[in-house]
């Protein structure tokens, strides 16, 4: 009699041992599951991984993208390549992961607007503006499957010759020579995009090209008006600066301030002042007129 008193018992437990062991054991219909991060527990990011972002990105806008490429063939194309994928001192920046993970341009904003010294990469005053166009620029190229981008890039010479040697009259006779230190530079250089390079960077470094030869930087140190030592440039920063004069001997001096008062001599600075007013079109005209100087 105890036994079957207990029985209803027995058999209500069990159901319910069941039931909990069979709900814990199913799996969750597909679309459903979620993992909540506690650090992020509305759920952000869910299921995001390595360049997931370009699932979420907005449509690019067909004028912003333009916008886009012509800031960064003026300005980026000398260290990146024109096809994105590293030039001959910038990374590949078609899988970099924060090319890959940016929407609006809101990763790669900070690197550009404060550079990378550590790693010869300058910092740049686009707007946020500017910088939403680079980006959507950037996206249009894809880093997986069926890549129209890992093509070489079009023929470069596209340019206007005669405008071009305008624009070299006008910005770069005053320090080159067609018939003197550029005499027969389409012969010497062959390749176009190298002769690019060649005339927007010269003398090698980040983005430039090493068929020049540049003189190094030089200094002058101003200790008192009796007392100045110029030689080349080895170190500079805002607490020393060291050279090396034309003996071989190397000198460093402590700054403080404006004392000593330091000059420094930098044959590219012409060119690099030059690189944030070049546009696409005249970078385009120049090449191509370059490329007649046989």
């Amino acid at each position: 009699m105890q036994i079957r008193a207990l029985l209803p018992t027995v058999i209500v437990i069990v159901t319910q041992l069941v039931g909990q062991v069979s709900a814990q054991g199913q799996t969750p219909a597909r679309g459903n599951a979620s993992v909540v991060n506690p650090a992020n527990p509305a759920g952000a990011g869910r299921g995001r991984g390595f360049g997931a972002a370009a699932n979420s990105r907005p449509p690019s806008d067909p004028a912003q993208v333009e916008r886009g490429k012509a800031l960064y063939g003026v300005r980026c194309t000398f260290c990146h390549g024109a096809d994105a994928r590293g030039g001959e001192g910038g990374p590949n920046l078609v899988r970099s992961g924060l090319v890959l993970n940016d929407i609006k341009g809101e990763s790669i904003a900070p690197v550009l607007q404060n550079g990378r010294p550590e790693m010869g990469m300058p910092k740049f005053d686009f707007t946020s503006a500017q910088i939403a166009d680079i980006a959507s620029f950037l996206h249009t190229f894809k880093a997986a499957g069926r890549d129209p981008a890992r093509n070489p890039p079009p023929n470069i010479l596209v340019g206007d010759a005669k405008a071009g040697q305008a624009y070299f009259n006008a910005k770069c006779a005053s320090c080159h020579s067609v018939t003197g230190d550029l005499k027969g530079l389409a012969s010497k250089i062959s390749d176009p995009k190298t002769l690019q390079q060649t005339w927007l960077m010269p003398g090698g470094g980040r983005g430039g090209s090493t068929v020049v030869n540049v003189p190094p930087k030089t200094v002058t140190v101003t200790v008192s008006p009796a007392q100045k030592f110029e030689g080349r440039l080895e170190r500079i920063d805002d607490f020393i600066v060291t050279l090396v004069d034309a003996g071989g001997t190397s000198r460093t001096f402590i700054r403080n301030g404006l004392i000593p008062a330091v000059e420094v001599h930098d044959p590219l600075r012409p060119h690099k002042d030059l690189l944030s007013v070049y546009t696409d079109k005249d970078i385009h005209n120049v090449t191509a007129y370059l490329a007649t100087i046989k």
